[in-house]
């Protein structure tokens, strides 16, 4: 009696499905990829010069299917129906995509989280070298990515040279107090950062439905008594918390509270919750001011659980764990991330000396572009 092993089935074949094909990768395994998804990302439907797509599938007169598809070399190669069009694609770029995966980001770094004995170990960096090397440009937004704070010296003092430091990772963003703000002791002072008083760790501008993502504060001057300068990082704050209070953190993180700033001009009005997830579930930040908090507008049987939670964390936020202290010098500019980086002042005598900063903003996101296409491959060399 003669025994016959089953056929194998060819490693190559690809099998056509009504709505798409199924074809073997390198890991072995059969992979699916829908059709519409085949047409509308072949190679030719991208502008070699504007790297746009220049194909419109909505233009097509029937749904995409594939009249023949092999494997030829290392690459798929489809030849569709009803058109007289043949797409190829390579089987290491299917591969990108299989199941679902989410297209790799260079932006997308891991957060080291820090702490209060974190000023020693700021990330440091020069403008001259800033301006001069995009090798440098990188490892400054690697840095405000992945911890969330540098300090960039040797500004020149001149009102411009903050405008030469944003513009190196994007476009100055105006926000409700203008393109740029001078905070000093004013006579009428239309925020508390502008008097001589205590100012509470905070974010700014929550009130704005997209608050800026990146604060750049330069130190023109600071000869003044007191004044020391606090930093905590919203991220170490937070992960803390998650563990100490999972209750607490799952209000904070799930609940929308309302922020406000108004003045003659201006009644910008927001919706925030105080701690910011991204797409992992990880903390990527907060949005928190008790300044600019506005009447909190919610359920108040909510508010029976909502309002101890937020104290609680209020609280911990000033921990010593987590509160960097420092006196900023003149000719420095702190860079930091707003929407992760909770930054404070203590009170000084104003009559002391002077004390003078200028800042501004960039979008996070405006920083993440500038960042994937300083490290692309070949970007940054000679």
């Amino acid at each position: 009696m003669n025994v016959h092993a089953p056929a194998l089935k060819d490693p190559r074949h690809v099998t056509l499905h009504d709505t798409g094909l199924e074809l073997p990768l390198a890991d072995g395994l059969e992979h699916y990829f829908n059709y519409y998804w085949l047409r509308d990302n072949c190679p030719s439907s991208f502008s070699p010069v504007t790297r746009e797509r220049s194909f419109d599938i909505f233009h097509l007169d029937q749904p995409p299917r594939a009249e023949t598809a092999v494997v030829e070399g290392d690459a798929l190669v489809i030849h569709w129906q009803g058109e007289d069009h043949v797409t190829r694609m390579p089987l290491s770029w299917l591969e990108t995509y299989a199941g679902g995966k989410t297209r790799a980001d260079v932006a997308d770094l891991p957060r080291k989280a820090w702490f209060a004995d974190h000023y020693a170990d700021v990330p440091r960096f020069s403008q001259p070298r800033l301006v001069a090397d995009p090798a440098e440009r990188a490892k400054w937004m690697e840095a405000i990515l992945v911890e969330g704070f540098a300090i960039v010296s040797d500004m020149p003092d001149t009102e411009a040279g903050i405008t030469e430091l944003a513009e190196l990772m994007g476009s100055v963003r105006p926000t409700f107090f203008g393109t740029y703000f001078d905070v000093y002791m004013q006579i009428d002072p239309t925020n508390t950062a502008y008097t001589a008083g205590a100012l509470e760790l905070h974010t700014d501008t929550p009130a704005e439905e997209f608050a800026p993502g990146i604060q750049f504060l330069h130190c023109r001057a600071n000869s003044v008594d007191g004044g020391e300068s606090l930093y905590a990082d919203g991220v170490a704050v937070a992960n803390d918390f998650r563990h100490r209070d999972p209750e607490g953190f799952r209000l904070l993180s799930t609940v929308p509270i309302p922020f406000f700033c108004e003045h003659d001009t201006y009644d910008a009005r927001s919706r925030q919750t105080v701690i910011e997830l991204d797409a992992h579930g990880e903390v990527s930040g907060l949005t928190i001011s008790q300044h600019m908090a506005d009447i909190f507008d919610l359920d108040q049987r909510l508010l029976d659980d909502y309002y101890p939670a937020f104290c609680r964390f209020g609280r911990m936020l000033q921990e010593e764990k987590y509160v960097m202290h420092f006196l900023m010098k003149a000719g420095e500019c702190m860079v930091f991330d707003n929407h992760r980086i909770v930054h404070g002042r203590a009170a000084y005598t104003a009559t002391s000396g002077e004390r003078m900063l200028r800042g501004c903003y960039v979008d996070r996101s405006e920083m993440r572009s500038t960042y994937r296409a300083l490290v692309s491959e070949g970007r940054f060399k000679a």
